[in-house]
């Protein structure tokens, strides 16, 4: 199976290079599977139900969260018709949605996709991530029930998504983070065959704080102050993420590499 991760979708740049370029990126790296984090897609804090639709449209199988899940409310309604759009497994017991689900691919191999949110520097007090998605990969065994299995870790330390990959080597396909918006230069595959990359990237532009307007994160940091709204920068934005194939019978990763596509940062491809 040939898949593609996506990292964050920052606001209207990073939808609009997705609806514009990954179909054809689907055609020419003759992709299987596409999962795509989109919890900053609406305005670069959340996700709404339109643009959720605009993304699976444009070739996503499957739409991954974060701590912003729900900072659109429309989606708390939404998540629950929609179940390729998948929200934290330990974002809190009464979400709405589900934090792990297995997919099918054009060919009918199963493949598990699960998220779960990391603790260290977060905002709010999640619960643990490994007893989160423990659970998930004793149901779920890799080369099982289903062919690959990929998990977003969405979090702040690089040590403690280090740890997820370490922790989920050989359990799993996959294990990607999420969260920091820049891609990190340790894609590779674990001993026991897990693909790893610390932090995907983000899809959007990287002339920009993090895929935000310059001026007021620089403000911020260099006064201390305030002076409004944080907003998206609206440049042409890079697709970043990472690519995999696995072996069917095992699940095992067999290649892994990083990818760009577009905007201000050279093309990696697979």
């Amino acid at each position: 199976m040939r898949i593609l991760f996506l990292g964050d979708v920052v606001g209207q740049p990073g939808r609009r290079a997705i609806c514009e370029r990954l179909r054809s990126l689907r055609d020419s790296w003759v992709l299987d599977f596409v999962v795509v984090n989109a919890e900053n897609a609406t305005n670069g804090a959340g996700l709404s139900p339109g643009h959720a639709k605009d993304l699976l449209d444009a070739g996503a199988d499957c739409l991954t969260l974060g701590d912003h899940a729900f900072d659109k409310r429309d989606l708390l309604t939404f998540i629950d018709q929609e179940p390729r759009v998948l929200r934290p497994l330990n974002f809190a017991k009464t979400a709405p949605g589900q934090g792990a689900r297995v997919f099918s691919d054009s060919r009918g191999r199963k493949i598990l996709v699960a998220q779960v949110l990391g603790q260290i520097f977060m905002k709010r007090p999640y619960s643990d991530p490994f007893s989160a998605i423990d659970a998930v990969l004793t149901k779920y065994p890799r080369g099982g029930q289903v062919v690959a299995s990929l998990v977003d870790i969405h979090c702040e330390a690089t040590s403690e998504k280090v740890a997820m990959g370490l922790w989920c080597d050989g359990r799993t396909t996959a294990v990607v983070g999420t969260h920091t918006h820049i891609p990190t230069a340790d894609a590779r595959i674990l001993p026991k065959g897990t693909a790893y990359m610390t932090d995907a990237g983000m899809c959007g532009d990287y002339d920009s704080v993090i895929g935000m307007d310059k001026g007021e994160p620089m403000r911020r940091f260099i006064t201390g102050m305030s002076g409004g709204r944080l907003k998206p920068a609206m440049g042409e934005a890079t697709l970043s993420g990472l690519f995999l194939e696995t072996d069917d019978r095992t699940g095992k990763a067999t290649r892994v590499a990083a990818v760009q596509d577009g905007g201000s940062l050279p093309p990696r491809a697979p």
